[in-house]
């Protein structure tokens, strides 16, 4: 067998995996140009990929998944343990044994016919001592071309790898891409990922969800840092003061948009810069303050919603060097999405390969991606490499919710802000699948992703309270609230940047007078959030900013439910928290 790497752990476990998955060749990964090139040309003679007009997308490429295989499958998703209560409730767990038995079975011989990848891969900033690298095997060429534009992918990757030693190893195939042999297993105590059966994004690129979030927060709490499914993003003011804000979202709920948000007209001087749009390693400095780097170097963004009126930035970056998955195609061969344009145009083509008509549903798939570097985001930042990470000012939690949860509130400390993001209910979206609309408890976002008991992973939140002295404040948000009618009370996009601007503010300690305390934390005074400019509804901010206590002590009780399915694991201090806010509702 010819020798590729000087890490024997890495030669010996990819020899293991010719044996059992027999492919016909084998290709390690060097993340080169001319490599991903010559992966384009074989993707477009096999069909997997369907060149775009090249005058107005030049490099811009089209893949179709097979139609069983368009979002993250949660209920084929497992973390494999020796101790089942380490995973909690909120994960499907299988015995390492049982897991490893009944991927391998599926994997014995799944490559004869295709060519092996080993692809070592760095998440985060290549020479930054928060980073971690991996090794994902793919029998995938598109898998390969995302990878490269998402991760820090090739040489540089393997050789981090042989001078550190350590990485995290993934196996993945598309199988026979049948739903009924689709698993996607974890096994956290051996730094492994096995997913067969599936090309989707959060399935197969295994750096993403599996290694930074699912593996990244075993890690994160064994290590004493956060792995957090988190935007980054810096707010500068006309002075030219930076404060960099995590914050946590559910898929397809405005991470992106707020990511790349523009400052509206009535806020001149004021600028946005991204570092991440969908994870953050948080790790805490010597000064006690948390740093944040984002381990990824590309955007798997949700496509329907992104147009010029909600995410410009993210619109514009889409015009070369992209590769769209499951959008529409224009008859002139350009990606088209609902949200794009209006009217839709006619003569396209929809995300299956067939003839769109009106009325024939929608054009592009819902969970429709682009994958683009992020260096190609206008709003970019060259701190998305700096090594240490940024310094965070705020930690933003937030959902989508039509009622109930105010504009915006600050925790009343970090215990509350802790139990506040422990909290978190949101409408789910076409994100994983299943129903959407459908209000389900998703804490700090990291409900399909916390590769551990839940309850655990909230002690380990709660731990940072008493090791750091200068740790962010905690705020949620919610730019979903509706009237009546249906019709949204805040403008949402650029606009949430009056919020964030509270945020910065209350973090500072500018005001002490913009704030009134209440049961579930601090909310603006109604004259706190700068509304110039704005045309809302008559009484829209009181209605924004307060708080019903009837729904709240509803609101009360569902949480003590979802709390309750943790038994011992559960923390008291968050038990507490919830008598606290029952007490001051009842007062």
């Amino acid at each position: 067998m010819m020798i590729n790497t000087k890490n024997r752990e890495l030669q010996t476990w990819v020899d293991q995996v010719v044996k059992l998955t027999k492919p016909d060749k084998v290709h390690w990964c060097d993340g080169s140009q001319s490599e991903f090139e010559t992966l384009v040309q074989e993707m477009l003679a096999a069909g997997t990929l369907i060149e775009l007009n090249e005058k107005t997308h030049p490099r811009c490429y089209l893949h179709r998944s097979n139609p069983t295989d368009v979002a993250r499958t949660e209920h084929l998703t497992f973390i494999c343990t020796k101790n089942q209560e380490d995973v909690g409730p909120n994960n499907n767990w299988m015995s390492i044994e049982e897991g490893n038995k009944k991927v391998d079975a599926l994997f014995e011989g799944c490559m004869r016919g295709r060519t092996m990848y080993v692809v070592p891969y760095c998440m985060g900033p290549i020479d930054s001592p928060l980073s971690r690298c991996g090794v994902e095997i793919t029998d995938s060429a598109y898998v390969v071309a995302n990878m490269r534009i998402m991760t820090r992918m090739g040489r540089q990757a393997l050789d981090r790898i042989e001078k550190n030693g350590s990485f995290v190893r993934g196996l993945h195939s598309t199988g026979d891409l049948s739903p009924d042999r689709r698993f996607i297993m974890h096994f956290p105590e051996d730094l492994m990922i096995k997913s067969i059966g599936s090309g989707y994004g959060g399935n197969a690129l295994l750096g993403k969800k599996c290694h930074a979030l699912r593996l990244g927060s075993w890690q994160a709490r064994k290590e004493g840092w956060l792995a957090e499914h988190m935007l980054i993003v810096g707010v500068e003011n006309p002075q030219g003061e930076v404060h960099y804000i995590a914050a946590a979202f559910p898929s397809a709920c405005g991470k992106t948009n707020l990511a790349m948000m523009i400052p509206p007209e009535s806020h001149k001087g004021w600028k946005i810069w991204t570092v991440g749009d969908d994870i953050a390693w948080i790790h805490p400095g010597e000064d006690g303050r948390l740093y944040a780097i984002n381990p990824e170097a590309g955007f798997f963004g949700v496509a329907p919603g992104t147009g010029k009126n909600t995410n410009p930035n993210a619109l514009a970056m889409l015009n070369h060097d992209t590769i769209f998955t499951n959008v529409a195609v224009t008859k002139d061969g350009t990606p088209w999405w609902e949200g794009l344009s209006k009217p839709a145009p006619e003569g396209m083509t929809d995300w299956q390969g067939k003839p769109h008509h009106a009325g024939s549903g929608p054009a592009a798939h819902p969970n429709s991606r682009f994958t683009v570097s992020a260096k190609q985001c206008a709003s970019y930042t060259t701190k998305a490499e700096e090594p240490k990470g940024v310094p965070l000012t705020a930690i933003v939690f937030g959902g989508r919710r039509r009622e109930l949860a105010p504009l915006v509130f600050q925790s009343l400390d970090w215990k509350h802000g802790v139990f506040a993001g422990a909290s978190v209910a949101s409408e789910t979206t076409a994100a994983a699948t299943g129903k959407v609309g459908v209000v389900r408890r998703d804490p700090m976002a990291m409900q399909p992703f916390c590769g551990y008991n839940f309850a655990d992973y909230w002690s380990h939140w709660l731990s940072f309270g008493d090791k750091y002295k200068n740790l962010p404040k905690i705020f949620h948000v919610n730019w979903f609230r509706q009237d009546k009618d249906g019709a949204f009370l805040w403008p949402g996009f650029g606009d949430n940047l009056r919020v964030i601007r509270w945020v910065i503010d209350r973090c500072k300690g500018d005001d002490k007078n913009n704030a009134t305390r209440t049961a579930i934390g601090y909310l603006p005074t109604e004259d706190a959030i700068d509304t110039k400019g704005l045309s809302l509804a008559p009484g829209a901010m009181h209605e924004l900013l307060q708080v019903d206590k009837d729904a709240w002590k509803h609101e009360v009780g569902a949480i003590r439910d979802y709390f309750a399915h943790y038994g011992s694991h559960m923390p008291k201090e968050l038990v507490g928290e919830l008598d606290r806010i029952e007490r001051e509702l009842q007062g």
